[in-house]
């Protein structure tokens, strides 16, 4: 018996015998993400699909209903922009409609910055209008829509195109300002913020300010050849501190991880937590994990969201991941972040 975790509860399924021989393009058939049957009280079988395919994901909560995105897996999804997913539990996701994908941008659908690489997004809302910030062709950009279904419809350019720049984490201090984080290009892939102009889309950039170096040995395992990588940014003000986490180490490399580092301001000086990793494959269970996002949950607790490899351990097949926080503060005011390996969600997508 295979068995998924949510809110404590064990949920019971027999795997499915079919295969599907749908391929996709890292030549992993989707038939291995198929999801067992689930098998109810009076032995009826309903059928489940797959695990859900996205890499560098995120979850949105508004109104009651979860939104899920990140970096699709399925064969030219990545080119073609961003899908979404909507749950009501955090297991189960759906399209909201009849089709097996909801794109919500895209080339194909609208105005939209950039023709490949859609990576990395984030869902944002202020004053009832719904943004949303992504990759596309090595830029950050950032659309908008009336609904957080979309379609998001774009009227700016990059925000910076001075030099490559990824994965995009907006965040408003209490003050009112607007800070983006992401990941620039130079001797490395590092993580950068920047006050950031709503109105204008676009970044100050002369208070561009890199968050952090790698330091740690956790930062840099040589599994796999690769430049310097500290990405997947996420903040979060929790008691007037600061909390940045961040993802080192090459997605393909086994132990690529999560960890986190504290400032009492929105620009830093960063102190990287003593016990980080807090996600790793010897404390999950998975290879390849991490570069998620962290929101807060219908029922208050607050989940991280994130990527391992997929079957067959094969990294250009990821599939998402959800774990709860959990937070524990010291006497110096500062929560110390772990997470609860006993319930980790494997999500999946009923068409």
């Amino acid at each position: 018996m295979n068995y998924f975790v949510i809110d404590g509860v064990k949920m019971k399924y027999l795997w499915m015998a079919a295969v599907i021989g749908l391929f996709i393009s890292c030549g992993t058939s989707n038939a291995e993400n198929i999801l067992p049957d689930e098998e109810k009280d009076d032995g009826t079988i309903t059928t489940k699909t797959q695990k859900i395919s996205y890499a560098d994901p995120t979850i949105f909560l508004d109104n009651g209903t979860y939104y899920m995105s990140g970096t699709s897996q399925i064969s030219n999804q990545s080119s073609r922009g961003f899908t979404m997913l909507m749950s009501d539990d955090l297991l189960e996701w759906t399209t909201g409609t009849t089709d097996t994908y909801r794109f919500i941008l895209g080339p194909e659908w609208g105005s939209t910055y950039g023709t490949t690489g859609f990576w990395a997004p984030q869902w944002y809302k202020e004053n009832g209008m719904y943004y949303f910030l992504y990759t596309a062709n090595e830029r950050v950009a950032i659309a908008h829509a009336d609904a957080v279904t979309g379609i998001f419809l774009q009227d700016k350019g990059a925000i910076d195109a001075s030099a490559g720049n990824i994965d995009p984490f907006l965040f408003k201090d209490d003050d009112g300002k607007y800070y983006l984080y992401h990941v620039r290009f130079g001797g490395g892939n590092f993580i950068w913020v920047a006050e950031f102009n709503m109105e204008m889309g676009t970044i100050d950039s002369g208070t561009l300010k890199q968050c952090l170096e790698l330091t740690e040995p956790w930062e840099r395992m040589y599994n796999y050849d690769s430049s310097w990588i500290m990405e997947g940014p996420t903040v979060v003000k929790w008691d007037d501190v600061y909390y940045l986490f961040y993802s080192a180490n090459h997605y393909k490399d086994p132990d690529y991880a999560v960890g986190y580092a504290t400032a009492s301001s929105p620009i830093g000086p960063w102190t990287k937590y003593s016990g980080n990793p807090i996600i790793r494959r010897d404390i999950v269970g998975e290879k390849g994990a991490g570069h998620g996002d962290i929101f807060e949950a219908k029922d208050g607790k607050f989940y991280y969201v994130y990527h391992v490899w997929g079957e067959g351990d094969n990294p250009d097949a990821r599939q998402a991941r959800i774990v709860p926080l959990v937070r524990e503060k010291k006497s110096d005011g500062i929560y110390k972040i772990s997470v609860d390996v006993d319930n980790i969600i494997t999500p999946y997508q009923v068409y």
